[in-house]
């Protein structure tokens, strides 16, 4: 379920990157005011040019009261010429997004509760710095939290494909190896330097 999960939300960045081309194309450049398009107020935007609004004047007003002030340069950026076909892809791209991340939400529930007599010792290692509750799902899916298997925390580091910390307890014979924890565990370059504190102190 979390390599479901990992596949889904690659989905919905693609997503919503061909929503940001479609807007651009329509001379919509609501990108370089709301620093999140798909937050609160981009999506009351995004659903009323859907429905067929077109002033600027008004599409700036449906902004959250925080973006409120930025309501010049809203109007600037939502002066553009969305045409029909944009207008389709739009509420076609939309529609699939929602899809999307109800998908998400469900398999995140089913994880969660799968998870749920392990949440004290989940919310310890939540603890450390720059480990996410997702990245513990997907650690725990593909390690696991029984770690007896490995005799020490350099066995473990080699098997994910932490090599740095094999470097530096320069342990013979397992640096060149390649890991057998395969691309899910070692593909993770945002979790390499907190996996590292773990592993190698």
């Amino acid at each position: 379920m979390t390599r479901l999960r990992v596949h889904l939300i690659r989905d919905r960045t693609q997503l919503i990157n061909r929503i940001l081309k479609v807007l651009q194309q329509g001379g919509i450049k609501l990108s370089g005011v709301l620093s999140h398009v798909m937050g609160v107020s981009g999506r009351a935007i995004l659903q009323a040019l859907c429905a067929g609004e077109r002033d600027p004047e008004r599409l700036a007003l449906l902004v959250q009261k925080s973006v409120a002030h930025k309501h010049v340069q809203l109007v600037e950026a939502l002066t553009g010429d969305l045409r029909p076909h944009h207008q389709f892809l739009l509420c076609e791209l939309l529609s699939l997004l929602e899809g999307l991340e109800r998908s998400i939400k469900h398999v995140e529930q089913e994880i969660e509760q799968r998870l749920r007599p392990e949440e004290e010792k989940l919310a310890r290692l939540e603890q450390i710095t720059g480990v996410s509750r997702h990245t513990l799902h997907l650690l725990c899916a593909e390690v696991g939290l029984n770690l007896s298997r490995f005799p020490d925390a350099a066995r473990l580091a080699s098997w994910s494909g932490m090599v740095r910390c094999i470097t530096r307890l320069n342990i013979p014979g397992t640096a060149r190896k390649n890991s057998k924890g395969g691309s899910w565990v070692n593909g993770l370059p945002h979790i390499e330097r907190s996996w590292g504190t773990v592993a190698c102190h």
